[in-house]
């Protein structure tokens, strides 16, 4: 958790994002996930779309810390999770298959066959199937944290907004947007909050 070195652009690119948009209302994992969302896509319309609560936010920190697996819909998404292993369950074998027998999409069924294999406490990622999100809700037992960015024109308003209906600990956002890039930018966030980003209270 945490990094020890960052590079002079992204520096510079987080100072002219401050410059562009306020984000001081928003507590401190909320701002960071709010941050890195915003400058993985260059679009400041996240500042507004997103929705994020920083008790659902200091869940899935304290997981991460603990080594939650991370689960991803997609290898795009685990490409862009920089410093934590990440499962990717669509490239598992018996996944085209099961999706076949069970009349629903491989996102679907790779998740299904995910959660035989996790217990509660998974940190979830996804940024590009709204039928991987849907299986999730479905079917995986007390995630630590879901992170549902899916983006398109099909599903991914609906899943999305039925994420936030559900009550479970996680980072959405209300329009079309989303994506691979963006749900990485979340989860490596939290990965790379250090401790001293808030103050810890006792557990």
């Amino acid at each position: 958790m945490g990094r020890d070195r960052v590079h002079p652009i992204e520096v510079e690119s987080m100072r002219i994002l401050a410059s562009r948009v306020d984000l001081s209302r928003l507590g401190p994992l909320s701002r960071a996930v709010t941050e890195r969302v915003v400058h993985a896509s260059a679009d400041l319309r996240y500042a507004e779309d997103l929705a994020v609560e920083e008790a659902a936010l200091r869940h899935g920190w304290r997981a991460l810390s603990d080594g939650a697996p991370i689960i991803a819909d997609s290898r795009m998404v685990a490409a862009g999770i920089t410093s934590a292993d990440v499962e990717v369950p669509l490239a598992w074998p018996g996944v085209a298959e099961r999706a076949l027998e069970r009349g629903t999409t491989r996102s679907a069924a790779a998740v299904e066959l995910a959660c035989e294999r996790f217990g509660p406490g998974a940190v979830w990622a996804v940024g590009n199937a709204p039928t991987a999100l849907e299986a999730i809700l479905a079917h995986a037992p007390a995630p630590a944290l879901v992170v549902g960015l899916p983006v398109g024109f099909v599903g991914a308003v609906e899943s999305k907004a039925a994420l936030r209906a559900s009550g479970l600990p996680s980072v959405s956002n209300r329009s079309e947007l989303g994506g691979s890039a963006v749900a990485a930018a979340a989860v490596n966030a939290l990965l790379y909050s250090a401790p001293t980003v808030f103050e810890e209270k006792p557990r």
